[in-house]
């Protein structure tokens, strides 16, 4: 391994919490034993951080017009991203990639300093020139006249050895788009990982976000393009199932539809398997609040067509599962008061319209007011009673 990579390992693994990358992936730039760009890059990594700067820009002076200017680069994108100074950290990582469009290292500098600032456009722009750097490389075919066989066993290991800076730029991809405070942005952000990360688990889950952030910004026709191109491919997708019966079931639209994927999901509730990345205890929460919102969503469906009945029935089998997720559990205990109002069961309604309004969720103050409604009702009702 040349001085060159040696030293950006040592840099990246002194100054990184980020898994460090074993097999560079890009230009290897030799530097002769002895020559003076050896003993220059030799002051730059023996200097104090404070002396560092002047020496680096020295050596790119110095290097101006060969492949040189490629180690000058890295030597800066180092120094910046220890200093935190991240705009100066993308800037010289752009005339890196410029330079040498596949240096990997260069790729999860990028992601950390985007991730470190906070900034999750570079995020998913850096992260995503990350992905496609392995993804080539994983395309890639042996020269001619090499060993087949060789090369694709050395290109298995080199790609094993990325598995942590891959690993790492997948969970900060996944958490930049949870951090999205926009839903339209939140949205987007997660149909990019889902295409990055096709048929994964996490894939699976960003999508089914996407669709729900899209429902959250009020775009309905783009949260069922997802949602339906998603049951295309899988049928079974519960998330999506919950969604569009959901959906339906609030806007009283296609009822028979929303019942028939609610009641679905119930089924798949019931026997699905447990992913290979939550605990048991994150599965048993995740397989309770599915089973809930069906059963709380055939509640919806009820009342719509004033089943009240049975809307109460399912209501109350969804209550106790929904209970870790207030804003589900408000808004069944929501439902549920208005099932006992139609059904004239007064004292029943309070006390559903008095446990949805308990919790912090968007259903509190409605809740508080039908309380009130109910309460200013009574007077008049044992009035005519006397």
């Amino acid at each position: 391994m040349s001085f060159l990579r040696i030293l950006t390992v040592l840099l990246f693994l002194v100054s990184s919490l980020a898994p460090v990358c074993l097999a560079q992936l890009g230009k290897n730039v030799t530097i002769p034993a002895g020559s003076e760009a050896d003993r220059q890059l030799a002051a730059i990594n023996a200097a104090d951080p404070s002396q560092k700067l002047p020496l680096i820009d020295e050596f790119a002076k110095a290097h101006a017009d060969d492949d040189f200017q490629i180690i000058a680069d890295e030597q800066y994108v180092n120094y910046y991203l220890n200093a935190k100074q991240y705009d100066k950290v993308f800037e010289y990582g752009d005339k890196l990639f410029a330079a040498d469009p596949n240096n990997y290292t260069n790729a999860i500098n990028m992601v950390r300093a985007a991730n470190e600032k906070g900034d999750i456009d570079k995020l998913y722009q850096y992260g995503e020139k990350a992905n496609s750097i392995v993804q080539n490389y994983k395309n890639a075919a042996a020269s001619a006249g090499a060993d087949a066989e060789e090369w694709n066993r050395n290109k298995a290991d080199r790609i094993a050895s990325l598995k942590d800076d891959q690993d790492y730029v997948r969970q900060s991809l996944l958490g930049g788009a949870y951090r999205a405070t926009d839903p339209a942005k939140r949205a987007d952000y997660f149909q990019r990982f889902a295409r990055m990360y096709p048929d994964t688990p996490e894939g699976e889950q960003a999508l089914t976000l996407a669709a729900s952030s899209y429902q959250q910004a009020q775009n309905r026709p783009k949260m069922q393009e997802i949602a339906n191109a998603a049951l295309q491919k899988d049928p079974n997708n519960i998330g999506m199932l919950l969604l569009l019966a959901d959906d339906y079931a609030e806007k009283g639209d296609q009822l028979d539809k929303a019942d028939a994927y609610a009641k679905r999901a119930a089924s798949l509730a019931d026997t699905a398997k447990k992913p290979d990345n939550m605990t048991d205890d994150q599965w048993k929460q995740e397989s309770s609040i599915q089973k809930g919102l069906a059963l709380s969503t055939l509640g919806q469906i009820n009342l719509q067509k004033k089943q009240n009945a049975v809307a109460a029935d399912n209501l109350n089998k969804a209550a106790p599962l929904l209970k870790s997720n207030a804003a589900l559990y408000a808004r069944n205990e929501y439902r549920l008061g208005f099932a006992y109002l139609n059904l004239k069961r007064n004292a029943d309604a309070t006390k559903a319209f008095t446990e949805a309004a308990s919790v912090d969720s968007p259903y509190k103050s409605p809740a508080q007011q039908k309380l009130a409604e109910i309460g200013a009702a009574k007077p008049s009702a044992h009035k005519k009673a006397s």
